[in-house]
């Protein structure tokens, strides 16, 4: 649709008709958040193409790679910045640019940077702007959600909506075709059609990153060159990997959702797609990357049992069937064992240190070698000897002390215990003097009997 170069031209038109006044060096003009590197990347490749003869200058900021590069082509100043939210940010704090002059802001994808967390940046970053009646403001999103509409009206000027009609959803060009193999089947399926079609540049579309490790792996240890676009790559690694398949040194691509938008790569004959995505709209953005500008292309997917249930969802939302295709087995090609690349381990401690860091530093001090200890001489090894024995007389009276003390605790309680059991029981004489006194009141009582009668 050429939705980059709209928002693109339609930028430098406004910047170059009103001169920027009193505005620093660390002050741009214009801002472009875009929510994966490789289509901040693009974007900037598109910039330097349209506006080569404006006099602008543009910066592309991104996380994984180049943190010190970027920072100075900021500080040397910058009309047009494109760049992704976390790195944006993190500039931004360290006060390398501010937004206090800001003309343009463009949100590019703004429904990926919903699907992948960023509207939380995004809002911070754009409360850090002049007003929304202060500066010109654009978002571009295939689906208007409410979340989408909601972030518009919150941080939009009285905003228009413009959509873009077409009568198919997809290209005209692309040639779909379905295939229902078993899980097991999907590699045999995959190398086979890769043999029999053999496409010049093929990108293979997984949903996770494990699956694209796997994929990656058999097809290197079937003898198929491909390179890997995930999260889990460095991003100068992805780079390499994207340079190589755009100038055709690569014939096949494995990448995630997260290429799956903004990659403009001429003449990509066949898509497969080895998982089924799982939201309709993800669908159109992966077949959409073959067929492009009029040309034509192949779009072959996999309906396994794991992801076959979005299939009706695919077909609803593009309007129309995709033919099925039968499985040979002839396309069932044998399978040679995967080829895994080998793991590096780290230590247990936190890893490799970074060049110039004090703990790398550390790490490359020479440490003196053990000594024999039969070389020692007879004074150190008699020294040694005299401190353990000492250690060993210190331990001893400390035992001895602790058994004394206990000992004598031990009599201490005994002691105790008998003095109170004298005081509960009374002693043998008090009993006898009791006997006693008890008979001497017996004896001095007089009974009737023993009383004499007095005479008359």
């Amino acid at each position: 649709t050429g939705k980059t170069a709209a928002f693109l031209l339609g930028g430098f038109a406004r910047l170059l008709s009103r001169p920027a006044r009193d505005r620093r060096t660390d002050q741009p003009r214009m801002l472009v958040i875009a929510p994966t590197r490789e289509l901040a990347i693009q974007i900037k490749k598109d910039a330097d193409a349209l506006g080569a003869h404006t006099g602008l200058s543009f910066v592309v900021v991104y996380g994984g790679i180049d943190y010190n590069k970027q920072r100075k082509q900021l500080a040397d100043g910058v009309d047009v910045l494109i760049g992704t939210p976390g790195r944006l940010i993190d500039y931004f704090k360290q006060k390398i640019f501010n937004l206090q002059k800001l003309e343009i802001v463009v949100l590019d994808e703004a429904d990926r940077m919903f699907d992948l967390g960023f509207i939380a940046d995004i809002r911070f970053l754009l409360r850090r702007m002049p007003a929304p009646p202060d500066r010109q403001s654009m978002l571009f999103s295939a689906t208007l959600s409410h979340r989408v509409m909601e972030l518009a009206y919150e941080h939009m000027n009285n905003p228009h909506m413009i959509k873009t009609e077409t009568d198919a959803v997809t290209a005209t060009g692309v040639r779909q075709i379905l295939y229902q193999p078993a899980s097991e089947e999907k590699i045999p399926l995959l190398l086979g059609l890769l043999e029999k079609l053999a496409p010049p540049r093929a990108i293979i579309f997984v949903n996770t990153k494990r699956a694209a490790e796997d994929v990656e792996s058999y097809l290197s240890g079937n003898n198929t060159a491909c390179g890997t676009l995930s999260g889990d790559v460095r991003q100068s690694k992805r780079q390499r990997i994207l340079s190589d398949f755009t100038l055709g040194e690569l014939p096949v691509l494995i990448a995630t959702d997260v290429a799956a938008r903004g990659l403009h790569i001429d003449d990509v004959s066949h898509v497969f797609n080895y998982d089924l995505p799982q939201q309709a709209e993800d669908y159109v953005h992966r077949i959409g990357r073959t067929a492009r500008a009029g040309t034509e292309g192949v779009a072959v997917s996999f309906a396994c049992e794991n992801y076959s249930f979005s299939l009706p969802d695919i077909q609803e939302y593009i309007g129309q069937s995709i033919p099925l295709a039968m499985i040979d087995d002839e396309l069932l090609k044998p399978v040679k064992p995967p080829k895994r690349k080998p793991v590096k381990r780290k230590s247990a401690a936190t890893g490799k240190a970074k060049p110039g860091s004090e703990r790398s530093d550390r790490s490359r001090r020479k440490r003196k070698p053990n000594r024999d200890p039969s070389r020692r001489s007879d004074s150190a090894a008699a020294g040694e000897v005299g401190e353990k024995t000492n250690l060993l007389d210190k331990a001893a009276t400390n035992s001895n002390e602790k058994d004394a003390q206990a000992s004598a605790g031990t009599k201490q309680s005994k002691s105790g215990a008998r003095r109170r059991r004298r005081r509960r029981r009374p002693s043998n004489d008090t009993n006898a003097n009791s006997a006693d006194a008890a008979n001497t009141s017996n004896d001095n009582k007089t009974t009737p009997s023993d009383v004499t009668p007095a005479a008359d």
